[in-house]
């Protein structure tokens, strides 16, 4: 069982960068804390939202090899233009919050397990 995206944004704040998918069916299963490209290959699973601060464009191909369908950039990074064109060419919906990788991930975990 999984959150809808638009609850896990509202619940830290966050604001929409790539504004194309319907937020209430895209469902989180779980999230994915690393700034590792290789880390994130290796272990992250299909329908977790990745908690980063990396904004490079490296991020959207990896997010996309792993089915990954959210990445959520902490402490108000926000990437450029090209990251979210191809984000959007992708499907992958990004997110930024002002918040720490910490408490981003706290406040998943809370959602996830009311």
């Amino acid at each position: 069982m999984g959150i809808n995206t638009k609850e896990f944004i509202k619940s830290i704040d966050g604001e929409v960068l790539t504004d194309t998918q319907n937020l209430e069916n895209v469902i989180i299963e779980g999230g994915y804390v690393s700034d590792l490209l290789s880390d994130v290959m290796g272990n992250a699973r299909e329908n977790q939202v990745w908690i980063t601060i990396m904004k490079h464009l490296n991020v959207i191909a990896v997010a996309a090899l792993a089915n990954m369908n959210c990445v959520c950039f902490a402490n108000n990074v926000t990437p450029d233009q090209t990251v979210i064109d191809k984000a959007i060419e992708e499907n992958v919906c990004l997110i930024k919050s002002g918040l720490s990788t910490f408490e981003i991930a706290g406040r998943l975990y809370q959602l996830m397990h009311q």
